[in-house]
């Protein structure tokens, strides 16, 4: 197996047996769930890299799923691609505009549902996501989602450790607001430029005294990670 898992959340059996079928001949983990309820109690649980998500579910739809997942930080970075018979351009839009991270329309073939899925979790995946990075004694290990340094471990938000996780493995260049936003939260969510301050505040924080100084304020244009003095 990859290491990555997929959660597939469809109320018919035989469209998530055919699902899981493609997972696993492409090495794929997988869980499934029947509606919104048992698939959101997943997700919390079991964390999957990527949550395939049935429009059209019974009591609470997959676009109010997704709507309620990307709300909450916990569950926000996960990528979701929509499953669904619609195939109306105002729904396309509608998925796209709750944070779903693509849109497969059925009847979809096994090897298109893969593909689909490997570009979106490329896209999602950061750069340096499978060995750790280290700066000064301050180390990133993506697999394990850890941030350590030489006296312990460092507490911070999934935000800040995505915005540590780009710096990290960006070092040396300004970034602007607007970039951020696009390379961390992702282009399709709209969030604030001055989000991008408060969580760059925090992160300083958690990273305390000896390592706060590596997130550099650049007057007038943006953020960046050096270990040179500002």
């Amino acid at each position: 197996m990859n290491g990555k898992t997929v959660l597939i959340v469809d109320d018919e059996p035989a469209i998530r047996e055919m699902i899981a079928v493609a997972l696993e001949m492409a090495d794929y983990d997988y869980l499934e769930a029947e509606d919104a309820r048992q698939a959101h109690a997943l997700v919390v649980d079991r964390q999957p890299d990527l949550i395939l998500l049935d429009w059209m579910l019974p009591g609470t739809s997959g676009v109010e799923l997704a709507r309620r997942l990307k709300k909450e930080e916990a569950t926000a970075d996960i990528p979701i691609i929509m499953l669904t018979a619609k195939v109306e351009e105002d729904n396309k839009i509608q998925g796209l505009e709750v944070g779903a991270d693509d849109y497969i329309t059925k009847p979809f073939s096994p090897r298109e549902l893969v593909a689909r899925l490997k570009a979106v979790l490329r896209r999602t995946t950061p750069a340096g996501v499978d060995s750790p990075i280290e700066v000064d004694g301050l180390t990133l290990d993506p697999v394990g989602h850890r941030v350590t340094t030489p006296e312990g471990a460092l507490t911070m938000g999934p935000t800040e450790y995505r915005l540590l996780q780009f710096f990290m493995t960006h070092q040396e260049r300004v970034y602007t607001r607007s970039q951020l936003l696009d390379q961390v939260w992702g282009g399709n969510v709209y969030v604030e430029e001055r989000t991008v301050d408060v969580h760059i505040r925090r992160l300083r924080k958690a990273l305390g005294d000896r390592y706060d100084h590596l997130v550099q304020t650049v007057r007038g244009t943006g953020y960046r990670f050096s270990t040179r003095v500002a």
